[in-house]
């Protein structure tokens, strides 16, 4: 029989996992023209690549927070050749960590995981307002 607490905690995955998925689709719903995204600037720090590429305008944005969305309810996981040069930095990085325990190992990327989904959620929802604010209608 599994604790209350730990059933609260596989339910706040799943939680967070529907959450970040229910924004997306309220986006989607919400921007039936994702063309009026293109050329406008985001102001958000994440949208700057740490190479020399300008900031990316909302349409990218857009377009990522819906492929993120797609992997993470299909569970495929691909990556272009930037992002998987990135991919091996960051391994590197982790190495150290590869030598902890499993469970020390496995809470840290759980905290990673539900720090990512919360800020993927709150950028999902910050883009759905601000297209509404383009096309000029109050959310």
């Amino acid at each position: 029989m599994q604790s209350a607490e730990a059933k609260f905690n596989k339910n706040s995955l799943l939680l967070t996992l529907r959450g970040y998925s229910s924004a997306v689709s309220d986006m989607e719903q919400t921007i039936l023209l994702p063309s009026l995204l293109r050329d406008v600037p985001s102001d958000e720090a994440w949208d700057c690549e740490a190479t020399e590429e300008s900031c990316r305008d909302l349409y990218s944005n857009y377009l990522t927070l819906k492929a993120i969305r797609n992997t993470v309810e299909s569970s495929l996981i691909l990556l272009d050749d930037h992002k998987a040069k990135s991919h091996t930095a960051l391994n590197k990085t982790l190495e150290p960590l590869l030598d902890t325990d499993p469970e020390t190992l496995f809470r840290f990327h759980l905290r990673g995981l539900f720090s990512v989904m919360s800020d993927l959620t709150k950028k999902t929802q910050s883009l759905t307002v601000k297209y509404m604010d383009i096309i000029g209608v109050a959310y």
